[in-house]
């Protein structure tokens, strides 16, 4: 029974792909049209595919599903589609997507079918498939919805998670973790997660860098990757990751930094104990000569446990409450929003069992664990022993000081690495992370120069450099004046000899010594936004007054010359406030800020303002990242991996840079 009328035989024959039909009723399904093109596509004659050959020709393996396909078209009228493999007459395989369409037709239940060859497709996902399987790396996909959805992951990624294997249906854990992609984020990185979504889905461009995962056991895995956004083969808009496990590299710099850390330190505190406030416990890292922590030293123990035992044993009774709730203040979280670590004076028993004086004071650290550092404190007497011993050089030293409002500090550094800090004023004390006191015990003893600047405002390979070049500049943020600070170092031997002891000075730089100096001629404006983003008058670094100016600069250079809108700087300024009167004021101030030190500097025409909106002029700058994207031969080396290091916003463009590299390579 042919049931396609003569008019349209010559067009389902020619045009529409694979056309056949079925007659499904009165016992076994049997083929009573086949079209041309049908033939065509499989290398057969008409009379071999309508008496039997179609069905031969479907591959051994996926029968039962298409013998599955016909037997539901031939129970109602309805619309299906299967995919499955044929083996052509010349012994090729092709995948192809069958739709099917069942009518009741005079009694008669025909079945009309449209093939689609997907050969082409099911080998390019296929190769995905092997790829995303045998890569070391994760790969997953997930729905662009405000709680997105896991919708493919890979062995590699389930591996790194501890993804627990589904048993008899029984998935309802596994299930429950792949609803929701942020149930894999710790909530700490949550929301910093959720901001680079947005960016990737906004700007359709990729974001890398480095996060913790945490697994379904409750550990975490430590990986970097990137995200961005794609199409899948339904049209519709997701997210997919790439990572890589750099967990053992990470602990191990972990690891590293914490020793060196901790041996720091040691070299100014007593005692030190780690808290774990997550999992509420406390380690005793570093005891002295404590017989009472001897014994429990680098065992965790119950924090609470911990606390009441040592403030019940030793603290003296008048001091025991108001130790008690600092503390708690701490453990709470309620010290969290001061500006300096918190810290305490109080009354203990010793070992000795007399009563002095101690201070102690909470640090944070990172990857969720704090110290506590405590140590004895001087009698008045102690220390002005030390201060005696001090008296002439300091004398020599504050007669330089009345050159600089802004503070001086000087330390001295043995051939072998020792440094013996001889004075420091308040103002710049601080720049090393040490007290007055501190600095004052700093002084009777030779400190190696790693513990000595393991927790300042710079890096240890920073004063390496120092030491080589004879000179330096670093930045930090002076919490106390609320500003960002520029310290200059000058390094010099005090005898010729090559071992002679090294004399270090510093002092604070502010842009009133620029204003002396005179600005260099001509004024050429160099950008550096590979590493960390610094702006260049001649060969002389801007000193920004103000953190906010000079990313608001950093803004407009990552645009390229693009206009930036008041609210769109709001937005990348203050990630976390609203457009707002309050939000515009202050960016306004911020923009006159700007204006002012590039005004001062002789370059304010290399920022131009229209009706608010603001750009850089790049014809007027020399940028290491206009450089780079010229596509010239001369700058294809500029870009090293890293991109405005100081800005988080900053890595929408790193992602971009990053990308195009590993196509160039």
């Amino acid at each position: 029974m042919n049931n396609i009328p003569c008019d349209m035989a010559e067009v389902l024959a020619g045009q529409i792909s694979g056309f056949h039909q079925y007659i499904l009723s009165g016992g076994a399904p049997r083929m009573s049209y086949v079209s041309r093109n049908l033939c065509c596509m499989l290398g057969a004659e008409e009379d071999e595919l309508l008496g039997g050959g179609y069905e031969a020709m479907v591959h051994p393996a996926d029968r039962e599903a298409y013998s599955a396909m016909l037997r539901l078209a031939a129970g109602e009228e309805r619309t299906a589609a299967g995919e499955y493999r044929l083996v052509k007459k010349d012994g090729s395989v092709m995948h192809v997507r069958d739709t099917v369409t069942s009518r009741l037709t005079d009694g008669v239940m025909v079945m009309s079918s449209v093939l689609a060859d997907i050969t082409g497709i099911r080998k390019e996902i296929d190769d995905l498939h092997f790829l995303s399987e045998t890569i070391p790396c994760g790969f997953l996909k997930y729905t662009c919805e405000k709680q997105p959805r896991i919708t493919y992951i890979n062995a590699r990624m389930a591996e790194m998670l501890r993804l627990p294997a589904a048993h008899g249906g029984e998935d309802g854990e596994l299930e429950y973790f792949l609803d929701n992609v942020y149930l894999m984020i710790p909530a700490e990185e949550r929301r910093r997660f959720a901001r680079y979504l947005d960016r990737v889905y906004a700007a359709g461009t990729p974001v890398a860098g480095e996060m913790s995962l945490l697994r379904c056991d409750g550990t975490r895995v430590h990986v970097f990757g990137w995200v961005t956004k794609s199409v899948n083969e339904l049209g519709e808009a997701e997210f997919q990751s790439v990572c890589m496990d750099v967990t053992e590299r990470h602990m191990a710099r972990r690891a590293a930094e914490t020793e060196r850390y901790i041996k720091a330190l040691a070299e100014v505190y007593d005692k030190i104990f780690e808290i774990n406030l997550s999992a509420g416990t406390v380690k005793c890292l570093h005891c002295g000569d404590s017989a009472t922590f001897k014994c429990v030293e680098n065992m965790a123990v119950r924090l609470e446990d911990a606390k009441e035992r040592w403030i019940m044993d030793s603290v003296v009774e008048d001091d025991c409450g108001r130790v008690r709730e600092f503390f708690d203040d701490f453990c709470g979280g309620k010290s969290e929003s001061a500006s300096r670590p918190p810290q305490i004076t109080y009354m203990a028993r010793s070992g000795d069992g007399k009563v002095r004086r101690y201070g102690g004071i909470f640090i944070r650290g990172g990857g969720g664990l704090d110290f506590y550092c405590c140590r004895r404190m001087h009698d008045p007497a102690e220390t002005e022993v030390l201060r005696h011993e001090n008296d002439r050089l300091k004398e020599n030293m504050k007669k330089l000081v009345m050159r600089f409002t802004d503070g001086i500090a000087a330390f001295e550094i043995s051939s072998g690495g020792m440094v013996t800090p001889l004075y420091a004023s308040d103002n710049v004390c601080a720049f090393f992370g040490f007290s007055r006191d501190e600095w004052f015990s700093l002084m009777a003893k030779a400190t190696p120069l790693e513990n000595f600047v393991a927790y300042s405002e710079a890096e240890y390979e920073d004063f390496e450099e120092l030491l080589r070049n004879g000179e330096a500049e670093f930045t930090y943020f002076d919490y106390s004046s609320g500003i960002e600070r520029r310290i200059r170092a000058v390094c010099s031997r005090r005898e010729p000899e090559d071992d002679a002891p090294l004399y270090v000075m510093l002092y604070y730089a502010g842009p009133d010594r620029g204003a002396e100096e005179g600005l260099p001629e001509p004024r050429s404006v160099t950008i550096r936004t590979f590493g960390y983003f610094d702006v260049f008058v001649g060969d002389r670094p801007i000193a920004f007054r103000n953190k906010k100016s000079k990313e608001l600069f950093a803004l407009l250079v990552d645009r390229r010359g693009g206009y930036v809108t008041s609210e769109e700087a709001i937005g990348f300024l203050w990630e976390d406030e609203p457009v707002s009167t309050v939000t515009l004021s202050r960016y306004r101030k911020v923009a006159l800020r700007l204006k002012n030190t590039l005004e001062e500097y002789g370059i304010a025409d290399v920022v131009e303002s229209v009706d608010g909106k603001r750009r850089i002029v790049a014809e007027k700058v020399r940028c290491d990242l206009y450089d780079y994207l010229s596509g010239k031969d001369e700058f294809a080396q500029l870009f090293k991996g890293s991109y405005l290091t100081n800005y988080s916003w900053a890595e929408t463009t790193l992602g971009e840079l990053t990308e195009s590299r590993m196509k160039k390579s």
